[in-house]
């Protein structure tokens, strides 16, 4: 199937005189894969015992309206060093869930799909996050000293090679903001993350007092480092003039038909959580 799109062109000539032409281009539509969703996070001062994995089917790039739920499938998850194993169980709706998971920091772990014949697999390792030491508002770190912001304070371990990822929600806003960091040029010290939402969003309304923004601070893999800043950078770049969005491989690999690959990521990482109520400055 292919989808028309029709994208009006607006041409400035020499005169100043203005013409519109229409530019039909046609899109060819991939096949249908499996889409993986396995984010293991726990939670600092929880077991972490209660996991969830969802599985669906991909969607052409321009349909936002559909959502093919998987159901069927058989997941186990297996730490590699103990050899305990987690059965996720189907909910019929997409969902695969554990309430017996143990997470282990440090400890590599081996995911296993079996769907409509094929075996998928991945191998993430469990990483560990430090804590959230302050948050605070502001508004002269950001791009605009008019917006207010948010800031995150944390202290990067002395070890080399720390990863981490932010998600910021404000309550009542539809979608998380996404954003990575490493520690090459910081490692050990403490680092102060600021957000403000700019008021050349078009969507979204800068922060006001009484807005209350989630945050959550993320310790990730290096390989999943690599993965979602090449998925954040692409959030923006749907515009015709823009970089195309291309398909993403993770690290789920179709064991039976590598063809066949499945999209999403098999992850497992330490959070930790919080929120911050902006009040007049």
């Amino acid at each position: 199937m292919k989808t028309k799109i029709t994208a009006l062109l607006t041409i400035l000539t020499v005169s100043l005189v203005s013409c519109t032409d229409v530019v039909d281009v046609e899109v060819q539509n991939g096949p249908e894969r499996l889409v993986v969703e396995a984010s293991l996070d726990w939670e600092k001062g929880t077991t972490g015992n209660v996991q969830t994995i969802r599985l669906r089917k991909s969607t052409p790039f321009f349909d936002t309206n559909t959502t093919t739920d998987v159901t069927g499938a058989s997941i186990v998850v297996t730490n590699d060093i103990s050899g305990a194993s987690f059965v996720f169980a189907d909910q019929n709706n997409g969902e695969y869930r554990t309430t017996n998971f143990q997470p282990r920091l440090g400890q590599s772990y081996s995911l296993r799909i079996e769907y409509n014949g094929e075996v998928y697999t991945a191998q993430e390792t469990m990483t560990s996050v430090t804590d959230i030491t302050n948050v605070f508002q502001g508004r002269e770190d950001g791009f605009d000293d008019e917006v207010l912001e948010v800031n995150v304070v944390f202290t990067d371990p002395p070890e080399e090679g720390n990863n981490y990822m932010f998600k910021f929600q404000r309550e009542g806003d539809l979608l998380p903001d996404l954003e990575v960091a490493e520690d090459e040029f910081v490692n050990g010290n403490e680092i102060e993350w600021w957000y403000e939402i700019d008021d050349d969003d078009e969507d979204l309304e800068p922060f006001e007092p009484g807005d209350v923004v989630g945050i959550e601070l993320y310790g990730i893999s290096r390989p999943y480092y690599d993965y979602i800043k090449i998925l954040i950078e692409q959030l923006g770049g749907v515009g015709i003039f823009e970089t195309t969005p291309v398909a993403v491989r993770g690290n789920c690999i179709n064991e039976t038909n590598p063809d066949n690959y499945a999209f999403g990521y098999f992850r497992l990482t330490e959070v930790v959580r919080t929120s911050y109520t902006f009040v007049e400055d």
